[in-house]
């Protein structure tokens, strides 16, 4: 739990089961991915609302269902929406962008979220998971649902573009395989100690890698794209190096695609952007029909989430893992109930 605003302030914390009210249902989390956006928390860099139970990748099984709850049975196994709460109403909402209303309420962030042995959900958010797709990969399903509607809804990636992707954690990884499942040439370029990422993203598809300061980038693209530039750099790094590069490298007339966050705000060449006509989209988290898209991708196998994955720990471990991720000895980490 994150018990107070500030740096740090996570205690792991005895809980009463949650009930589940009207339209709710209870999940036993078998799995719960760790996100950035947990360390952000953790590091006081992105703002829950504490005292809250963080954790919003997660698959589980139901167990419990609330009052007016009829087509969601007992043991399925299922992966929640984030959204705890949207109020369905406002022109974000109603345009299907539930992900941009005013009033959304997060489970992790805004509401217990999974890092828990329970979590309270609405039954209308969830997605079962098909037969065959395991409880940890199908925990991935929440982050490649966030890849899917930033780099098919809003980038609208085509085959044949040469795509670079910035930054080889998780979300850079799923983004990687998402470019590469809709035809595209996916690029993956890492910084100094992101070695092993990096041979994980060889290992997904990457038609090439490259390391900023070891290797120069810049080149390998400028090589393979006849001097043009890549169509779409995604910056999935969240560091200021990373998007400047970006905006250097993509083509005359390209997208950028903006899903890393960033600690601060910082300076960048804005000119380059009317300068090369370029098109900058920003994508923040998921919107409903990513889901079922995302977990067919995952049981296809066009998506692999097992090389991703490099450890699954208890919940007392997760100190150990928030500064093994900090450090990128870890790639993506799955938190489990103790006991």
């Amino acid at each position: 739990m994150k018990t107070a605003a500030g740096v740090g302030n996570v205690e792991l914390l005895d809980r009463p089961e949650p009930v589940a009210g009207p339209g709710q249902v209870v999940l036993e989390v078998s799995h719960a991915g760790i996100c950035g956006t947990d360390l952000h928390i953790y590091l006081d860099e992105y703002r829950a609302v504490p005292p809250v139970t963080l954790g919003h990748e997660v698959a589980g099984t139901v167990a419990h269902v609330g009052e007016g709850v009829r087509d969601v049975r007992i043991g399925e196994r299922v992966v929640p929406e984030t959204y705890f709460f949207v109020c369905g109403r406002c022109p974000q909402c109603q345009a299907g962008r539930p992900n941009l209303c005013p009033e959304r309420r997060s489970i992790g962030t805004h509401v217990d979220g999974g890092f828990a042995r329970y979590v309270v959900v609405p039954a209308s958010r969830l997605h079962r998971i098909p037969d065959g797709l395991d409880l940890r990969a199908a925990a991935m399903a929440e982050p490649l649902a966030c890849c899917i509607h930033a780099l098919l809804d809003l980038a609208q990636i085509k085959p044949g573009d040469t795509v670079v992707v910035s930054g080889p954690g998780p979300i850079g990884l799923l983004c990687l395989q998402v470019a590469k499942a809709a035809g595209a040439r996916p690029v993956l370029v890492g910084a100094p100690g992101d070695e092993s990422r990096l041979e994980v993203g060889r290992r997904v598809g990457a038609s090439h890698v490259a390391t900023v300061g070891a290797d120069d980038p810049g080149a390998l693209v400028a090589e393979l794209t006849d001097g043009a530039g890549p169509d779409v750099c995604v910056e999935a790094a969240g560091a200021p190096p990373s998007l400047r590069q970006c905006l250097e490298w993509v083509r005359r007339g390209g997208t950028i695609v903006q899903v890393g966050l960033y600690a601060r705000p910082f300076e960048v060449d804005a000119n380059l952007v009317p300068m090369k006509e370029l098109r900058y989209v920003g994508s923040f988290a998921h919107v409903p029909p990513a889901w079922d898209r995302a977990l067919r991708m995952l049981a296809e196998g066009q998506v692999q989430a097992q090389p991703l994955i490099s450890d699954v720990a208890p919940l007392d471990r997760w100190h150990e893992k928030f500064e093994s991720l900090r450090a990128k000895r870890d790639c993506k980490v799955l938190l489990t109930p103790i006991g």
